[in-house]
């Protein structure tokens, strides 16, 4: 059995708290609730630079239609070809 640190419950926890939501408005009052203004920005701004590495676009292109930097479209681009799948399995969701 595998032994549970605080902040791994604590991960779960949220992930079940995302998962309850049943709109996008009970999603954006939640997201509004729990991250800061900045927080927010930054996270939409991950997930733009996502879609704009996804299709195909340079760092130069995405970092002036974003304001990202170089170093966050790289953490981006790491995430999309070495992560767990995460911004791969959006992506593909909402193409549709």
């Amino acid at each position: 059995m595998t032994e549970h640190h605080p902040e791994t419950e604590a991960v779960d926890s949220l992930v079940k708290a995302l998962l309850s939501l049943q709109s996008e408005e009970e999603c954006r009052a939640f997201l509004s609730d729990l991250c800061t203004i900045r927080e927010l920005s930054d996270l939409s701004q991950r997930f733009e630079v996502a879609k704009l590495l996804k299709e195909g676009k340079n760092y130069q292109d995405i970092s002036k239609q974003t304001g990202a930097s170089t170093a966050t479209i790289s953490r981006v681009n790491r995430a999309l070809v070495y992560g767990t799948g995460g911004y791969r399995t959006v992506l593909s969701r909402s193409e549709h």
